[in-house]
């Protein structure tokens, strides 16, 4: 399904596929029980903070690089953070898996590898993650756990929980998957701590987000993915993003909303060639294909999976995720009262929660 199909279906206006009203209700209802099964058997808590980045629509929204900026403003404040991942796109013949900067991508997954080079902080990943925070917690790789994605998974046991939306896409048409783009209803957002908002700008001194793109909480926040970057993959050399500007660009990306990517470089001033891939899509050196003149850019989290095979005018665009200090300052202080008493949320907040 291609992007602009997916924003014509889920995130136009109207409902296209309302005759598939029907799959949505199944859906949820499966997403339900499911989620109250898990909240049953999972365990009452862990013996250390436990931090979830997730969203409730399907696609990217920005998970990785904010779970990056908290890390790095964990560490900051003298925490030793962990990185949980299913690891999905991965397949590894053993689990719990640490991941190291040498870890295959087709072993780890590509968001993990990323993750690890990034923060060079311990990265487990598990498809059943308390069986991977376990793990972690027995071999003393850290003081908190983050996990990457995974509001969905019941079964962890979080004390925090942030959820992450691309602001110009917001909630789409309101519908639950395949009618719209929602995992969960709205109504989960009532359980959640944060809600931040990729790409809605900072607001002025004394205004507020209350409300943007159909997303409404008391505790909303703005995060902007700024460029800090350009890497040669082949021989590392660093340039500005802004020696872009005006440059034809062959702009590759198996990211879940490849859009704002393009839309990134644009800024920059490049002249874009589009050639967007499936999510966690598998490159092969016949998909990095360009014109003699043309710079090949790619997202951090394809450049993974690229590495070996990367023709010389293949750069990769580094992003970081910039976010307001009050904001920062409530994350620290919440984590701060988890870690003296240590009380995940064992009870729902709101009634569908």
């Amino acid at each position: 399904m291609s992007t602009s199909l997916v924003d014509r279906l889920w995130y136009g206006r109207g409902r296209p596929l309302a005759l598939l009203t029907p799959l949505a209700w199944l859906y949820r209802a499966v997403s339900e029980s499911r989620r109250r099964k898990a909240w049953q058997a999972r365990n009452e808590s862990l013996p250390v903070p436990v931090v979830v980045v997730g969203n409730i629509t399907a696609g990217g929204t920005g998970k990785s690089p904010l779970t990056a900026r908290l890390v790095q403003r964990m560490k900051q404040e003298g925490w030793k953070p962990v990185i949980l991942s299913r690891g999905y796109g991965g397949k590894s013949n053993h689990y719990p898996l640490l991941v190291s900067e040498g870890t295959s991508p087709g072993v780890s997954g590509d968001e993990p590898l990323m993750l690890a080079q990034a923060t060079g902080c311990p990265v487990v990943v598990d498809p059943e993650r308390c069986r991977g925070a376990a793990w972690a917690l027995e071999n003393g790789l850290g003081d908190v756990l983050i996990c990457d994605d995974g509001l969905q998974h019941y079964r962890l046991p979080r004390d925090i929980e942030l959820a992450v939306f691309d602001a110009r896409r917001g909630i789409g048409n309101g519908a639950i998957i395949p009618v719209g783009p929602l995992r969960e209803p709205v109504e989960r957002l009532g359980s959640v701590d944060f809600v931040i908002l990729n790409g809605a700008g900072f607001p002025e001194a004394g205004e507020t987000l209350d409300s943007f793109a159909g997303v409404d909480h008391p505790d909303i926040h703005a995060m902007e993915l700024v460029p800090s970057g350009l890497v040669n993959l082949n021989s590392g050399e660093t340039v500005p993003p802004e020696k872009l500007k005006g440059k034809p660009v062959r702009a590759v990306a198996g990211i879940g909303n490849p859009g704002r990517f393009f839309d990134t470089l644009r800024g920059l001033g490049a002249h874009v060639n589009e050639v967007p891939f499936p999510d966690h899509h598998h490159f092969r050196p016949e998909d990095l294909a360009s014109g003699a003149l043309e710079w090949l850019v790619m997202t951090a989290k394809d450049a993974v999976k690229c590495r070996g095979f990367a023709p010389d005018n293949a750069w990769v665009l580094t992003v970081e995720a910039r976010v307001s200090e009050p904001f920062e300052q409530r994350f620290i202080e919440r984590l701060r009262e988890c870690s003296g008493q240590l009380k995940p949320h064992d009870t729902e907040r709101s009634d569908h929660g």
